[in-house]
């Protein structure tokens, strides 16, 4: 990565007593020391996008844990800096509505990357009847056309032994009122991952599609949280909502998964197979 491209990519560093290396983030210098995982020959890089709050940074948390190299990725970039601070990550603005930020962030990546997981969202929760076009182009782009965008910029930076990661969610697999555009985009994911695998190889391309996960996600709505992760409990044949290691666990399974490629994994406890 170019020194120069800092003012559109900030550089943090794990912080080592010892290294033969350092790399100067503009701020103070920080000893810079890879951490390699059995059997990786490089660091490998993943960037997450919308890696700076929910399931996004747990997946961030986790693949920095790892080893890997970590780029969060986020609209905000003041937050994805937070996070890049304090799990030793790089941080880089990309707003899935924004193409100009993923040229950009491709450019300031074209060292390379291994791995992408996109987790971009821009819910329109309403029936039919109350469709705003805007927000409902702004659901499509967030979870459809925004990572095919990123595959347009990203294409020559993947590495080919890499992969790409996309979320869906089990709305799509089981209609009901006010879900429409929800359900049709994260429908319309699995489709992408299937094209994309198809355009991209030998990159692969995957999705996963979780079901109700206690993420941080549903917090918002305070007192009202646990009837809906009991209900959505009652709705599996597990008996139980999701956690988010059911998701973070699954992506960092698929990024080493070789020989998987245009599928749609389904973390949802058998979900859309049971009936209301």
């Amino acid at each position: 990565m170019r020194l120069g491209q800092v003012a559109a990519i900030t550089l943090y560093a794990l912080p080592i007593a010892a290294s033969s290396s350092v790399e100067d983030t503009g701020n103070k210098s920080i000893p810079w020391h890879p951490i390699l995982r059995e059997g990786v020959r490089h660091m490998e890089r993943i960037l997450v996008i919308g890696g700076a709050r929910a399931l996004g940074a747990a997946v961030a948390r986790r693949a920095a844990k790892d080893g890997y190299d970590v780029v969060v990725g986020a609209r905000d970039l003041a937050a994805a800096d937070v996070l890049a601070r304090e799990i030793g990550a790089t941080a880089v603005r990309v707003d899935l509505q924004d193409e100009s930020t993923l040229e950009a962030a491709a450019e300031a990546l074209k060292e390379g990357v291994d791995h992408i997981v996109t987790t971009g969202s821009a819910p329109h929760d309403v029936r039919a009847t109350e469709l705003d076009r805007d927000k409902l182009l702004a659901a499509f782009t967030a979870k459809v056309v925004g990572p095919m965008l990123v595959a347009k910029h990203f294409a020559s930076v993947l590495r080919p032994t890499g992969s790409m990661v996309l979320f869906s969610g089990v709305v799509g697999w089981r209609p009901g009122p006010g879900s429409l555009v929800k359900g049709v985009t994260n429908g319309a994911v699995e489709y992408a991952a299937r094209h994309l695998a198809a355009d991209l190889a030998p990159v692969r391309v995957n999705a996963v599609s979780p079901g109700v996960v206690d993420s941080g996600a549903w917090d918002r709505l305070g007192d009202n949280k646990a009837g809906l992760l009991s209900k959505s409990a009652a709705g599996t044949f597990v008996g139980r909502h999701g956690e988010t290691d059911d998701v973070v666990d699954t992506v960092m399974w698929l990024l080493r998964a070789g020989f998987v490629s245009g599928e749609t994994i389904h973390i949802e406890g058998g979900a859309r197979h049971k009936s209301a």
